[in-house]
């Protein structure tokens, strides 16, 4: 099933299978595809079901464009492999099928025949060595003798396109047959398969074929186990030339039975190992050459030397897209541990409040102590609420969230959050100040997951104040002068923090605040104003305070608030103003 999936971008990691006729791509929520990044058209472009199901690409006039493989597109028939960029967001089509079906339906393709007591006949005209697949690239004057393959490498028109599909095609599948494809057009090969070794079972499967004619579909493609363990035997790739006339391969069931006259198996050798091989083949025998006026059959030296350096850079592709596998599993796993460590970390910091608390509660029942047992049962109430609390935050910063957007009154939310915040900052002796503007309209937003964000700056400015002489905390509401953004701002008098540390404390679990923080309430905070198309951003100087601007946009990429087919174009973000 086609498929896009988001490799850079706000929505990085997602992934969209296709699957109906018509699938629009923008911000608006109605699109098929509905994206975050505020440089995307709300109607950006749709894709539209071609033959044998391909989609088609047609760029809706949006604002900014649309570049398929960095080339600016209006109309284009996607490839597997294309990489698609729309704004700062980039998705790649993949056309890929699951890899335990894929390697059924080609194994159902392939017939492996072999005979131990075969040996590889005379008939094999020319040998080479598997590390020259790096050398050919690298001095392609001493590749041949031939005006072809000079010619070729000169240009390096099929090397360049070889290059270009390995360093930008993630998809291991989608890699192997783009690299057929490439073959097929140099090489006047019948048949083609890229065999490759299983990390897990270390038998060796075909994972692309290749035919040249239509009607060869449906023909099983002879595969000969001799040949191609005689090329990973001696580390050598081969041509083998009318191999049907050598009388040692009559007994060979491979070669007599199933009629291949020349082939072509070169090792595809990475830098650490060799993953498998490149087997071509041609029914064309010599009596066709001598027919068609030529000396030699379709494949030559060139030939040979041209494969082997392909096979060469696919083996190197091949290696570097597993490491990334490997790293990126790697990563996940670290990221599970450092996740699980600091989450104990927190849990049982809250919990030894409430085993403290439980054990004055106890106490005070067992002394029929009313002033132990408040104590006690408040300190029970303040740790659950931290529970509570970080439950919370881990929702929210574990999952996508699409906000619920609506008409939401930024004022309102500031005095609410005063009001929440209000004895706390009593008992503290804290100077609370909310300054709402008279001039903010409403604001498209989701009223609750902005409550929580403002929440968690607002009790980060507290706890900054604490320990400060007449400390002070100030809320306060803005239109910016261009209409098209709407601010809450948060002013503190702490001590403020350091120009390095301003992007840190947004990551997930760093925190100021010692055993009180769970190190995810900035994070989570970002993370909503980031899914509202807008930001937090931070200015701050030490020992003066700092300010935190909370940006939301007044024309709400999530919200559809214009007539159809009216889609202005919103930009990128622009910076804030002075207050």
């Amino acid at each position: 099933m086609p498929r896009l999936i988001v490799i850079k971008g706000t929505d990085e990691g997602k992934s969209f299978d296709l699957t109906a006729n018509i699938i629009g791509i923008g911000r608006e929520r109605t699109n098929g595809i509905h994206l975050h990044d505020t440089e995307i058209s709300r109607r950006h472009l749709e894709l539209r079901a071609a033959d044998n199901g391909q989609y088609r690409l047609i760029d809706l006039g949006s604002i900014n464009g649309t570049l398929v493989n960095t080339r600016p597109v209006k109309d284009h028939l996607l490839q597997s492999g294309d990489h698609i960029q729309l704004g700062q967001t980039i998705l790649v089509y993949s056309t890929s099928r699951p890899e335990k079906a894929a390697n059924e339906d080609l194994a159902s393709r392939i017939s492996m025949v072999s005979r131990h007591d075969l040996e590889i006949p005379s008939a094999i005209v020319k040998t080479i060595s598997e590390t020259a697949g790096s050398q050919i690239l690298a001095r392609p004057d001493q590749a041949g003798n031939t005006t072809w393959l000079k010619t070729r490498l000169a240009n390096l028109s099929i090397m360049y396109e070889t290059i270009q599909a390995v360093s930008h095609i993630l998809d291991v599948d989608v890699l192997l047959d783009r690299i057929m494809e490439l073959i097929f057009g140099s090489i006047e090969a019948d048949h083609g398969c890229i065999m490759l070794r299983s990390p897990d079972s270390g038998e060796f499967e075909p994972k692309a074929v290749r035919v040249r004619f239509p009607e060869q579909m449906t023909e099983k493609i002879v595969i000969s186990r001799t040949i191609m363990e005689y090329v990973l035997r001696e580390k050598q790739g081969i041509l083998v030339s009318d191999a049907s006339k050598d009388e040692r391969f009559s007994a060979g069931q491979s070669i007599v039975r199933f009629n291949l006259r020349e082939v072509i198996c070169v090792p595809m050798r990475g830098r650490h190992e060799t993953l498998g091989v490149l087997f071509l083949d041609t029914t064309s025998t010599v009596r066709d050459m001598v027919a068609a006026g030529s000396e030699h059959g379709k494949f030559t030296e060139d030939h040979i030397a041209l494969a082997i350096a392909i096979a060469h850079q696919a083996a190197l592709a091949i290696e570097e897209t597993r490491y990334h596998h490997a790293l990126v599993q790697a990563e996940r796993l670290a990221a599970v541990g450092q996740t699980v460590a600091a989450l104990s970390h927190h849990i049982k910091n809250i919990m030894q409040g409430v085993i403290f608390g439980s054990n004055l509660v106890n106490t005070a029942l067992d002394e029929s102590n009313d002033a132990l047992l408040r104590k006690g049962w408040a300190m029970v109430q303040r740790n659950q609420g931290r529970i509570h609390d970080l439950m919370l935050d881990m929702l929210s910063f574990s999952k996508d969230r699409e906000p619920s957007i609506q008409s939401t009154d930024l004022n309102q939310i500031i005095e609410d959050v005063a009001e929440v915040v209000a004895g706390r900052a009593q008992e503290k002796n804290i100077r609370l100040e909310v300054k709402p503007s008279s001039s903010l309209p409403k604001v498209p937003a989701d009223p609750e997951g902005v409550h929580r964000s403002v929440l968690n700056i607002v009790s980060n400015a507290l706890d900054a104040v604490e320990e400060r002489d007449q400390a002070s905390v100030v809320i306060q509401t803005k239109l910016e002068s261009d209409g098209e953004w709407a601010r809450i701002v948060v002013v503190d008098n702490g001590p403020g923090i350091p120009p390095d540390q301003i992007e840190v404390i947004f990551r997930p679990f760093v925190s100021t605040k010692g055993a009180r923080g769970t190190g995810l309430g900035l994070a989570v905070s970002r993370k909503i104003f980031l899914e509202h198309g807008g930001d937090i951003l931070v200015e701050s100087q030490i020992g003066v305070g700092s300010k935190f601007i909370l940006r939301l946009p007044m024309k709400s990429p999530l919200a559809n608030e214009y007539p159809s087919g009216v889609y202005p174009n919103t930009g990128a973000m622009t910076p804030p103003e002075p207050d």
